[in-house]
């Protein structure tokens, strides 16, 4: 059966803390379902595989599909470094309340302790209603001690460095950054294939069981970085009309911003991996031109949706209806 543009069904999730704007991008989405805080596009999380949502496929998850087309589907360094196991998480998160402040840990502590892959992470800032801004990284040097004090006190934010943001805003989260995005703040994540996240503080908050949310401040110690942030971690970015801008360029994904208003055509031949586009902005159509079915070589695209073209097809058309702005995400190894 010859592979195809793979569209998925979003999962959402619901969160404490989540809004009302992302759950507006998706069809049937049940009425009493409130406060949806991620829509996960692209998973292959153990519990929360996505499943396809078009062409003979439809129905088979991420996981089923590594099964049977491994290097056809993500590449042949891909496959040789990951095997059965997709390397990317894609999704949206949506924040109408703070999240709490947390750390996720490298792939080697993740390895020997939870039998995972680590979580470097990264967020591109989408319109949101309010005054969007993140906490990244330190302002100044810290111990266990004076972690310990902040949080008891319920002043740890006040150590931690917040940066305004704005659509188009990209920040880079490497493992043992302590982070936390704020309300109003809406974001596209992509990030290693891990669902790993050591809360350090959570503003006393409880769930809906009525308790606390559990901390893994143990944890979070073991692995955060103690020192200051004293380079810009957020930055600002300005789309290239018809071009491509490198937003972040990593060991763990390559993530590219598209900004198309007229058809523009990209060649994968040279690259040994899957591309993922994530649509931001706007709608298109992607059209796989070597694709082998042609019932299936086209697939729609709109803003909160996402499409993975498989490692075999490399001559990809992008058709925009109006302005469209993607997110590109391959893994170069």
């Amino acid at each position: 059966m010859a592979l195809y543009p793979i569209k998925f069904k979003p999962q959402l999730f619901h969160k404490l803390w989540g809004g009302h704007t992302i759950e507006k991008w998706y069809d049937n989405v049940p009425a009493d379902y409130e406060n949806v805080g991620e829509s996960w596009v692209i998973s292959d999380i153990d519990k929360y595989p996505t499943e396809v949502a078009n062409g003979p496929h439809a129905g088979d998850t991420l996981q089923d599909l590594l099964e049977v087309y491994m290097d056809e589907l993500v590449g042949g360094k891909v496959y040789e470094a990951f095997g059965n196991q997709f390397p990317v998480l894609m999704k949206f998160i949506d924040s109408e309340d703070d999240l709490s402040i947390q750390v996720h840990p490298n792939d080697e502590f993740a390895l020997e302790n939870e039998e995972s892959l680590g979580k470097t992470e990264m967020w591109y800032v989408l319109p949101a209603k309010g005054n969007s801004s993140i906490y990244l990284g330190w302002k100044q040097q810290m111990n266990a001690s004076l972690i310990h004090a902040a949080i008891a006190d319920g002043t740890l934010a006040d150590y931690l460095r917040e940066y305004k943001v704005h659509e188009g805003d990209v920040a880079f989260i490497p493992a043992g950054t302590v982070h936390a995005m704020r309300r109003d703040t809406i974001v596209a994540e992509i990030q290693e294939n891990s669902d790993l996240t050591y809360r350090l503080y959570d503003y006393n908050r409880v769930g809906n069981d009525g308790k606390k949310r559990p901390l893994k401040l143990d944890k979070a110690l073991k692995v955060m970085d103690f020192s200051p942030k004293n380079e810009a971690s957020c930055l600002p970015t300005t789309p290239r009309i018809d071009g491509v801008v490198n937003l972040k360029q990593t060991q763990y994904f390559t993530t590219n911003l598209l900004s198309p208003t007229r058809p523009i055509q990209r060649d994968y031949a040279p690259l040994d991996s899957f591309v993922a586009y994530m649509c931001v902005e706007g709608q298109c159509t992607v059209t796989a031109l070597d694709c082998e079915d042609p019932e299936n070589k086209t697939a729609s695209l709109r803003l909160g949706e996402a499409v993975l073209i498989p490692a075999v097809l490399n001559d990809i058309l992008i058709s925009p209806q109006g302005h469209c702005k993607l997110l590109e995400i391959y893994v170069e190894l």
